[in-house]
């Protein structure tokens, strides 16, 4: 609590269920407020700016209007409110894409009344909360080497080009106007950089990482 004043608090999930249970346990805790209700997107957003509140507990996964949108547009209109990704999801893409959208916790609806009100408190404050679950997510994703073909230039990704076209050596030679010595030398950089044992298999990269 800021002084005398409450954390207004707003809830945007769209299942009735899911916000009448967070309403009724919020509002046993003095210091906070609630200040709305939202099931869906376009609703927060117009909400937000009406009731101004200071911390909005968001729901990832909603039809229309996903909640990292949802988050990255209230950031903008509004980037003094804090979001809390609240989520029965742990996955990596959601993760990322709430965090990369500003919210500043993600927490998952199995969470304690405890832990859900201390991540408000934080948020107020100005403080991150993570789950364990996305922690875990963002050191994996840290440790995780650089995807494949991140590393190859620009002449090399034209060569992989050419190679995804069913061009050969010769084909590639007579079309970047070089030696079939100097294709030759690419193509065996390509398939180091892309781990592939065979030209087949290093098209078959470039296809599933849509590097040409």
């Amino acid at each position: 609590m800021a002084g005398d004043k409450p954390i207004r608090v707003m809830i945007v999930d769209d299942h009735a269920v899911v916000r009448s249970g967070l309403v009724a346990f919020l509002m046993a805790f003095e210091d906070l407020k609630m200040v709305g209700e939202a099931s869906g997107g376009e609703e927060a957003i117009g909400m937000c700016r009406d009731v101004k509140p200071d911390v909005v507990l968001m729901d990832l996964v909603m039809p229309g209007m996903d909640g990292a949108e949802v988050t990255k547009a209230i950031k903008q209109e509004c980037p003094e409110i804090q979001v809390i990704a609240l989520t029965s999801f742990p996955e990596e893409d959601l993760v990322k894409g709430a965090l990369e959208a500003g919210a500043i916790g993600y927490l998952l609806k199995n969470s304690s009344a405890e832990d859900i009100v201390a991540a408000i408190r934080a948020a107020y404050d100005g403080k991150p909360t993570l789950a364990p679950e996305a922690t875990e997510v963002l050191i994996k994703q840290s440790t995780k080497g650089p995807p494949p073909g991140g590393n190859l230039t620009e002449r090399e990704l034209e060569v992989l080009k050419s190679m995804v076209e069913g061009l050969n050596n010769n084909n590639i030679a007579e079309q970047l106007f070089v030696s079939q010595s100097t294709v030759k030398f690419h193509v065996s950089n390509i398939l180091m950089k892309l781990d592939a044992a065979t030209r087949t298999e290093a098209v078959a990269t470039a296809l599933k990482e849509k590097l040409v």
